[in-house]
């Protein structure tokens, strides 16, 4: 019995110890799920996949099956979809929801943001969403100019700014 009692010590110690090996600590910001994820490639087939709709018309509640017109979270979708695979909710406030928290000051491309319909409103309601797009840019579309390129840091989309998610 002792013997047996020595053996499971000796293999549980083992067990702990390789798991401790490779498993990541909770909380090291190293190996978050959002770090873990990301990727330059992957990032860069976002953006390249979301420049080829560039000028598509913009259409309140485009259906997701079309490419000829786009509304912000129809064309987050798709281009998710498209370029990586990743399957997003249809909704920007759904998609909003998804993947890990990101902060304004740490941005990364192909993170998608989130705005507030205007600059005067105290609300928080998620009314428009981005992708960021690396060098100060937001890829989305919105309006007169259909899918488009626009700053961010210093215009009234930073000041609409809700929240930011890494998706991939």
């Amino acid at each position: 019995m002792k013997v047996r009692k020595t053996l499971v010590s000796i293999l549980m110690g083992v067990t702990l110890g390789i798991t401790a090996m490779v498993a990541p600590i909770p909380g090291d910001p190293g190996v978050g799920v959002a770090h873990a994820a990301w990727s330059q490639s992957k990032a860069d087939k976002v953006i390249n996949t979301g420049k080829k709709y560039l000028g598509r018309p913009y259409k309140f509640g485009a259906s997701k099956s079309t490419t000829a017109v786009f509304d912000c979270s129809s064309f987050t979708q798709r281009v998710f979809r498209e370029a990586i695979g990743k399957e997003l909710p249809r909704y920007s406030r759904s998609q909003a929801k998804k993947g890990s928290s990101v902060s304004k000051s740490n941005l990364k491309k192909g993170d998608l943001v989130f705005f507030k319909s205007s600059t005067t409103t105290s609300s928080k309601r998620i009314t428009h969403v981005a992708i960021y797009a690396g060098n100060n840019k937001l890829l989305h579309t919105y309006g007169k100019p259909g899918v488009t390129f626009t700053s961010f840091k210093g215009t009234s989309w930073e000041k609409r700014f809700v929240s930011a998610r890494r998706v991939m």
